[in-house]
């Protein structure tokens, strides 16, 4: 890919420990495997400047399945490590297609317009679907009720298909980047 050429982006979003770097960990390992260049981006929730979170768990974790390149971004420190007032994700994004990367996941970010795979724990969670944009598909614990979900007509995965939704997540990256070449 060469120098600025777009990329695949795909969010990963749900509330806390409801799998999001577990699915982090697993596409970025089969995307890696399939010889794709895959570079991760994590929000810092948890409010304030994030620190040594290069090193933390959930980075390390995306290091260890592949990633090429990862990053955390909270109160304007994007750790990889750049200082400026405030840090936009779509400014991250042009940063990172400067390393010439396949595809760029992010773990969070839940109000931008990215296609997201949405991660669903238990009844309240079901709030997520109407306040977020770009859903291509949710993955949700046993326990969910999915009626609610099917009225919307997304594909629903559970936490335990893993081989099926990460089949349909490559594949909508896949797809992305088709209609990212000329």
């Amino acid at each position: 890919m060469a120098l600025g050429e777009h990329c695949s982006i795909l969010q990963i979003v749900g509330f806390q420990n409801s799998g999001k770097t577990t699915l982090m960990e697993k596409l970025i390992a089969r995307a890696a495997k399939e010889g794709l260049k895959v570079a991760t981006i994590k929000h810092h929730g948890h409010g304030g400047t994030p620190v040594n979170e290069l090193t933390s768990k959930d980075s390390l974790r995306h290091q260890q399945a592949g990633a090429a390149i990862t990053g955390v971004e909270g109160d304007g420190v994007l750790q990889i490590c750049a200082k400026r007032n405030n840090w936009q994700l779509d400014e991250i994004i042009k940063f990172y297609q400067s390393f010439a990367v396949d595809i760029i996941l992010i773990e969070g970010y839940k109000q931008e317009n990215y296609q997201k795979a949405v991660l669903i724990r238990n009844k309240c969670d079901l709030s997520l679907l109407d306040s977020l944009t770009n859903i291509v598909c949710v993955n949700c614990w046993r326990e969910v009720p999915t009626e609610k979900i099917t009225e919307r007509q997304y594909p629903i995965f559970h936490l335990d298909e893993d081989k099926k939704i990460i089949d349909f997540l490559i594949s909508k990256v896949r797809e992305q980047r088709g209609k990212n070449t000329i």
